[in-house]
């Protein structure tokens, strides 16, 4: 289990959305890009997706850009990687099921296997965007340093 580039660009993005939320004003490409450390034309592209999977809504305009399509609190981490990965991504490798020469330590390990894929995706189903903004900001408090 590894979290793909695109999927973190992609979170990423949508945290920096999440965090202007309440402003109700859509970020430009640029924006995000630059608060985030994206690419822009790769950035162009995921939120394409993540449009096109009904996470983010795009206004034309020159005030234009990019808003959450539902509150943050509604918006969790698993859904985000699915709808980039295409896939399931805790989904399990079902090629050894049915294996007659499978060996009960097999058997073994792919059970323990599949129970850990069912943990990771219930942490990253249970994990909102504003979760991620509300530890981003306990971060940031933590780390900062005061001058007298």
């Amino acid at each position: 289990m590894e979290l793909s580039l695109k999927s973190e660009y992609a979170i990423l993005a949508l945290v920096e959305l999440a965090t202007h939320f309440e402003l109700d004003q859509p970020l430009q490409i640029r924006q995000i890009a630059s608060q985030q450390n994206i690419p822009d034309r790769y950035l162009e592209q995921l939120l394409a997706t993540l449009r096109r999977h009904g996470l983010v809504k795009s206004q034309r305009g020159s005030k234009g850009g990019y808003i959450l399509a539902r509150e943050p609190w509604r918006i969790n981490i698993l859904e985000i990687i699915q709808c980039m990965e295409g896939k399931d991504p805790m989904s399990s490798d079902d090629r050894h099921r049915g294996d007659s020469t499978q060996t009960t330590t097999t058997s073994v390990v792919h059970n323990v296997w599949k129970l850990a894929q069912s943990s990771a995706a219930n942490v990253l189903r249970s994990c909102t965007l504003k979760d991620l903004c509300e530890q981003e900001k306990q971060y940031k408090l933590a780390t900062a340093m005061y001058y007298i």
